[in-house]
This record gives C-alpha cells, sequence and structure tokens, in this order.
C-alpha cells in the first residue's frame, strides 16, 4: 500500500484545455493577442528541439513585448475547466495537499489554486510592470526534465516523491510519473502514458476513487 499524502496536477491539457496543440496557458495568451500564426510557427520549430526550450519561452515572451497583460488575462480568466475538476478537488481538498506542477504559466496556476482551494503551484511566467508584458519570462519549469521540478517542489512543501499521486496528460509528465508514489493518466495524449501510469481515465471525476483504490 502506498501512503499518499498528496496529490499533484500537470495544468494545461489536465486541469484546463484552452484551445490549441496543447490546450495550453501559453497558446491561450498568445492567441488571445491576436499572435496565433506567430506562435503556431514558433511552436513548429521548437517542439521538435527539446534542448531549446527555454528559447522557445524567450521567443514567445517577446511577442508579447508591451502588450496590456491584464485585458489578456481577464479574457483568458476563469479558465476552462476540464468537466469534473470542480467535483474532483472539492473531494480530494482537506485529505491531500493539493498542487500543480505545470510548464505553464503561473498567473493560471496561481488563480486556479485560489479558486479550488488547492495548496502550492510551481510554474513558469511572464514578467509584468506597469500592467504591460515586458518581454522577459519566469523560467522554473523545463517542460522535459518535470521530474526534476518535481523532487523540488516536494523538497518545498515537506514531502517525499513516493507520497505523490501525480496525474498527468501528455508525454513530458512520464518522466514524473516514474519518480511518484501514484500515477494516473488522465486523458492520454499517448499511449506510452498507459504503460508507465498506475491507471489512466477519461472522466476527471473517477480521480479520487482511483486513489483511495490503489493507495
Amino acid at each position: 500500500m502506498r501512503r499518499i499524502r498528496a496529490v499533484i496536477f500537470d495544468m494545461d491539457g489536465t486541469l484546463v484545455q484552452y484551445d490549441g496543440p496543447f490546450q495550453g496557458s501559453w497558446e491561450a495568451v498568445g492567441y488571445t493577442a491576436g499572435l496565433k500564426d506567430h506562435w503556431d510557427r514558433l511552436l513548429a520549430y521548437y517542439l521538435p528541439r527539446k534542448e531549446l526550450y527555454w528559447e522557445w519561452v524567450d521567443a514567445n515572451a517577446q511577442l508579447l513585448r508591451g502588450l496590456r497583460a491584464d485585458e489578456i488575462f481577464a479574457k483568458i480568466l476563469p479558465p476552462p475547466y476540464t468537466p469534473g475538476v470542480r467535483e474532483a478537488v472539492a473531494q480530494l481538498r482537506g485529505r491531500y495537499k493539493l498542487g500543480i506542477l505545470t510548464g505553464g504559466l503561473d498567473h493560471i496556476a496561481e488563480y486556479i489554486c485560489r479558486d479550488l482551494g488547492m495548496d502550492f503551484y510551481m510554474a513558469n511566467g511572464l514578467v509584468v510592470r506597469d500592467g504591460v508584458f515586458t518581454g522577459e519570462s519566469k523560467k522554473r519549469v523545463y517542460l522535459w526534465t518535470k521530474d526534476q521540478h518535481l523532487r523540488e517542489l516536494c523538497q518545498r512543501e515537506g514531502l517525499d516523491p513516493k507520497e505523490v499521486c501525480f496525474v498527468g496528460d501528455h508525454l513530458n509528465d512520464i518522466s514524473v510519473m516514474r519518480a511518484v508514489g501514484l500515477a494516473i493518466a488522465f486523458a492520454p495524449k499517448d499511449p506510452e502514458l498507459i504503460k508507465v501510469a498506475h491507471a489512466h481515465t477519461n472522466d476527471f471525476r473517477e480521480i479520487p476513487r482511483l486513489i483511495e483504490k490503489l493507495s
């Protein structure tokens, strides 16, 4: 039996589903800013080049330079939660520490934590000064080494990775799934996640039951 003390969720494509290839918060900001074509071209170029992830982050941030952050965030908040998220989090809250580990944006992650009563998050960000995007980024979670950031997050929150249930949906979540005590693939975007995870589901409302059953 696994002693699970915390449930940590991926955000983009898991807790929330914006329009775009990754159903992500980065895309939501770029598309809302009217930069969809530029955004998609950058993604097509950088996605196969995993070693250039931070360069991709900086390139996106530069595209937003000078734009009003409040106007853009007002259009993408509240986030489009995956059906069942509110119900599942309500069942888990108070029984486990609840957090977010994402390569997505901290502005969205912070909102979700406040809105759903979750406890902590680790995410990337965009620098805003006087209400305007500066073109700079806050680099905290490298997309392809999320397991390292999970360990940083666990150390910060007083957790052992084996005490964590992680819920994710994409290939970049596999390293985290291998590091935790319990891994659940939600609406997995690749069959490899099903091989690695302890369980998988397409219904977010099933997640509390799976955690109880498997821990």
